[in-house]
């Protein structure tokens, strides 16, 4: 299995609910966005998916939280955008992206400062 890892860079507001603590008032993250995907294939020129590509419908998602305040965002006016959601929504937004059905998401960690990060891993 071939595994490939792409980072990118967003930063957004948010306000955790029901938290009990101080990440209730609004505050606001330089969040780092790590994707991994893996295949067992590669292509005629040895590709498993092109690096640019991943990185082009990983901006999709990222430009939509972009300097946005996530608690106004679907699925976040519903559900708390924590770490732990934040990543399963772009793992799932990433796998609907994708038209390689042999690419899939293994994992997606969103680190919201240098210390602090939470993993989905997609089942």
């Amino acid at each position: 299995m071939y595994e490939l890892r792409v980072i990118t860079y967003f930063s957004a507001a948010h306000q955790l609910r029901e938290f009990k603590g101080p990440c209730e008032d609004l505050h606001g993250h330089n969040y780092r966005v790590e994707v991994c995907v893996t295949s067992d294939i590669l292509d005629k020129a040895g590709i498993a998916i092109d690096f640019g590509k991943l990185k082009n419908r990983l901006a999709q998602i990222t430009d939509r939280l972009d300097h946005k305040f996530l608690n106004d965002l679907e699925p976040f006016t519903h559900q708390n955008p924590s770490s732990e959601n934040i990543a399963r929504y772009v793992a799932d937004e990433l796998t609907q992206l994708l038209e390689d059905p042999a690419i899939r998401v293994r994992s997606v960690t969103i680190w919201e400062s240098e210390h602090s990060c939470a993993t989905y891993y997609p089942s």
